[in-house]
Parts: structure tokens; C-alpha cells; sequence
């Protein structure tokens, strides 16, 4: 435990000297009217007195009130603000029995205190995060330890979930149940603390509006928040570091062998969950539905993708494991839950269902999703061809041969195909105007986590998407065995 131990000791020291800069300011805060205060009791004690004094003491109280006025409201808002909470579904111990026990038991193996709540994230990635100030009950306190409730949440991306055994969840997991351990050091909290104040001060600073006063004395509170930030960067972000360090080393001693080689599907399971959402998840939530089973679609894809393409050695003896989702009591309900998060999440959708908002499951996905987007398209073609009733073919093939006149002094002068992409064109921007204040751009997916592989769908939610992904979207370039490819992270 050698290097766990050094880690864990420079991540201490980083923390200390971010807490010396707490100490700065503090200090600076409080010399005006320490000074103050010393003037004060020489004059009161006749060791200070003449006319200087009198003006120096005098000068000094008038600095010291408005200085510590100003630090007092700083830390007023900084002690108020609430950092930013990564939006999860929660999971409850009676939800998930084994898996709160899963990770207390490997918490008792790591030697570190268990995470005080599990909950998920639509996202190809796993961490730990601090909710001291929203969390109420779901603990897991680990025997013996008292710190249980000051441990951080568990948050588990819902892919791995379903797409991994509990063998190679469990693997992937330990590093990041480890990082429980340096941080419950009282220095490490307390650092950690500290910069998410200054970061959450700073964000309520750049929101604030209201009378001119108002916002000077936020932005005064931004600046200052900034400042200190800025001060204590560079040690903050070694003390992380040096915590990762310090757990990825402790993690070595549990499953360290079946996590290497659960490494190895990394890189299916993002690029599985990537063209989920981009080539059969995002055209639904733009037709007003929404999958409730994406979870276990992502497991059809990957099943299908891995047995088509072998990209999994070892494939079919893995399907007799069993699947990490089995850990749920319900993983059709969980599974619904992130479903509608992700479409929230990545697209702007309502938080609950509505009549223009409403779930879909892969048997009806062909016929809300597929035979709409077909007939959309269908009628804005015949709408930029001027084509009335149902016309044939022949007619419409007719019509673009010959391309009717376009409209407006701005549309293209050659007629024919240029006219009809133009009015398309068109059409697809007034689309677009008229949703941008209901939904945002699409994020699809995120960055690539640590390992897994798997066969599990979720009850009820039979056939998976791979059927009618291609003829839902299209327009991804696409890369070796099918998998689409986009730009840096959503």
C-alpha cells in the first residue's frame, strides 16, 4: 500500500495549500480590523494618544466596516451557494438490493468507506460525486465507520448496467469506490469544499439580476470568487489527481485481471451507446416520442453487432453470466426512467410525458417512429414540388425533371433540383425556428469509461433497434463494422 499511502499524502498537501489560500483571504479580510481593533485598545489604554493616532484610528475603523461588510456578504454567498448537481435517477436500496450490496462489499474489500447512494446516468461513464448538501437517507455506511453519511453518491452510467456481467462491473467500479477513501480525509473535504463554494458562488454571480446595486455587488462576489479560484487552481487540480492515483493503485488489489481484459469493450459499448442515440433514439424524440427501453436496445445492438462482426471473443460463453441489470429489481422501470432522462438530457425534452411527448417501445417504433418520418418527408417533397393529392411517380419524377419556377428574390435561378432543395431547405428552417424554443441541440453520448460487455434485455422490451436503425436517420459517416463517428464529445 505503498503508493496509495504516498498519493493519498501528496493529495493532503495539495489540499493544505488550497486551504492556505482560504486562509489568505480570510486574512486579508480581517487585517483591517485587527488593525483597527489594536489602534482602538492603545488609545483606550493611554499607550496610543495624540492627534496622529486619533486620525489613524479613525482611518483604520472606517476601512475595517466597509471591508468586513463586503467579506461578510462574499461569504454569505459563497456559504449559500449549491454547487451543480449532475442529473441522475436515483436508485434506492429497496430498488437494488444486491448492488448496494455489491458495493459495500467491495468497499469492504478497498478498505474505504461505502458511498453514501447509487444512481444513474444516461452516459458512458462512472463517478463519484459529492451531495452532502442534497442527500437525505439511502446511505450506505460501511461497518465500523462513522463517515457514511459523508461518503460521496456512486453515480454508474446505465450502458454498463445492462451491457456488463456483475464480474466485470464490479472490476470496473473498484477504482472509483476507492476514491471514497482519500475522500473522506477532513483536508481533502474540506479543499473540495471550498473550491466547489467559489465555483457555485461564481455561477450564481453570472445569473444574478435586478437593480444595478444588486448586480455590483454579485459581480464584486464573481470577481472575488474567480480570484480565488484562479489562486488555487493549479493545487486543486494536482489534489485530484493525486487522489485518482491514490485509488487506481488501492483498485489493483480487487479484480485488477478481469478489469484489463473488461477494457476491451469499452470502445464497443461507447460506440453501441453513440449510434443509439444518434441514428435511432434522436430521430424518435424529434417526432414528439421517445424509447423507453434504450438500455436494453443498446444491448440488442451491441448483441447483434458483436455476433455479426465477432468483435467479442469469447461471446457466447459470456451470455451464461449474469448481466449486471440483474442487480435491479425492476430494470424495465429503471430503464424507463433513464430513457426519458436521456431524452431530456440530450435533446430538451419535457421531464414527463404528454400527449406530444409520449413513450414508445421497439415493436411500435417502426410505425410511430419510421412510417412518420417516411410520411413527413413524403409531404414536405410533394409540398416543394406543388403536387396535389396522391400523385404517381411518373408525375413527381416529371416534376423535378422540370423543376416549377422558384419563389422569393432569393431562391436559385436554375430551376429543376437547386429550386427544390431550396424550398426544402426552407422548409426544414422554419421547422427548426419553430422547436428551437421548446428543445435544445442534441448532446449524443459521452466520453469512454471503463470496460464491460453483455446480453440483457430488459422485460418488455423486446426486439431491439438494430431492424430499424437504418431507416431512421441517416447522414453519419461510418467507420469499420458500422459504427458512427462524430467530433470531440456532446
Amino acid at each position: 500500500m505503498a503508493v496509495p499511502e504516498t498519493g493519498a499524502r501528496s493529495a493532503r498537501d495539495h489540499a493544505l495549500a488550497v486551504l492556505r489560500v482560504r486562509g489568505a483571504a480570510l486574512g486579508a479580510a480581517l487585517l483591517p480590523a485587527a488593525a483597527a481593533v489594536v489602534l482602538l485598545a492603545g488609545g483606550a489604554t493611554g499607550h496610543l494618544r495624540g492627534d496622529g493616532w486619533d486620525a489613524l484610528r479613525w482611518t483604520a475603523a472606517a476601512v475595517a466596516v466597509p471591508v468586513l461588510a463586503a467579506a461578510a456578504g462574499v461569504a454569505a454567498v459563497i456559504a449559500r451557494a449549491r454547487p451543480a448537481v449532475s442529473p441522475t435517477v436515483q436508485i434506492d436500496e429497496s430498488a437494488a438490493p444486491d448492488l448496494y450490496r455489491l458495493i459495500r462489499d467491495l468497499a469492504d474489500r478497498l478498505d474505504v468507506p461505502a458511498p453514501s447512494a447509487i444512481a444513474l446516468t444516461p452516459d458512458c461513464d462512472s463517478w463519484l460525486e459529492d451531495r452532502a448538501h442534497t442527500t437525505r437517507g439511502r446511505r450506505l455506511p460501511r461497518p465500523g465507520t462513522a463517515r457514511g453519511s459523508d461518503a460521496p453518491v456512486l453515480v454508474v452510467g446505465s450502458p454498463f448496467l445492462w451491457w456488463m456481467r456483475v464480474a466485470e462491473l464490479r472490476a470496473l467500479l473498484a477504482p472509483i469506490v476507492a476514491g471514497t477513501g482519500p475522500s473522506a480525509h477532513p483536508d481533502i473535504a474540506a479543499a473540495r469544499r471550498f473550491v466547489r463554494g467559489l465555483d457555485a458562488a461564481a455561477a450564481v454571480a453570472v445569473a444574478a439580476r435586478g437593480p444595478a446595486p444588486r448586480r455590483l455587488a454579485y459581480d464584486f462576489t464573481g470577481w472575488i470568487s474567480r480570484l480565488l479560484l484562479r489562486a488555487g487552481a493549479s493545487h486543486a487540480a494536482e489534489m485530484e489527481r493525486m487522489v485518482a492515483a491514490a485509488a487506481a493503485a488501492r483498485a489493483q488489489t480487487v479484480d485488477y485481471g478481469l478489469r484489463v481484459v473488461a477494457q476491451e469493450q469499452v470502445g464497443l459499448a461507447y460506440a453501441g451507446w453513440d449510434r443509439l442515440l444518434t441514428r435511432v433514439a434522436l430521430p424518435a424524440w424529434r417526432t414528439g416520442r421517445w424509447p423507453a427501453r434504450l438500455d436494453a436496445g443498446v444491448v440488442s445492438a451491441l448483441t447483434e453487432l458483436s455476433r455479426r462482426d465477432r468483435l467479442a471473443e469469447g461471446f457466447a460463453t459470456r451470455l451464461g453470466e449474469r448481466p449486471a441489470c440483474d442487480l435491479l429489481e425492476e430494470p424495465g422501470e429503471v430503464d424507463r426512467q433513464v430513457s426519458l432522462l436521456a431524452a431530456r438530457l440530450f435533446h430538451g425534452g419535457p421531464a414527463e410525458p404528454g400527449p406530444d411527448w409520449a413513450p414508445v417501445d421497439w415493436q411500435g417504433y417502426p410505425e410511430e417512429v419510421v412510417d412518420r418520418i417516411w410520411r413527413s418527408e413524403a409531404a414536405r417533397l410533394f409540398t416543394a414540388l406543388r403536387a396535389d393529392g396522391n400523385p404517381t411517380l411518373a408525375e413527381l419524377v416529371d416534376r423535378l425533371a422540370g423543376g416549377a419556377a422558384p419563389d422569393g428574390p432569393d431562391a436559385p435561378s436554375g430551376g429543376g433540383a437547386d429550386a427544390l432543395a431550396a424550398r426544402i431547405g426552407a422548409d426544414l428552417a422554419r421547422e427548426e425556428a419553430a422547436r428551437a424554443g421548446a428543445a435544445r441541440p442534441p448532446r449524443p453520448a459521452a466520453a469512454p469509461p471503463p470496460p464491460g460487455a453483455a446480453r440483457r434485455a430488459a422485460p418488455g422490451a423486446g426486439a431491439g433497434p438494430v431492424a430499424v436503425a437504418s431507416g431512421a436517420a441517416g447522414g453519419r459517416r461510418r467507420g469499420r463494422h458500422g459504427h458512427t463517428h462524430r467530433r470531440g464529445r456532446g
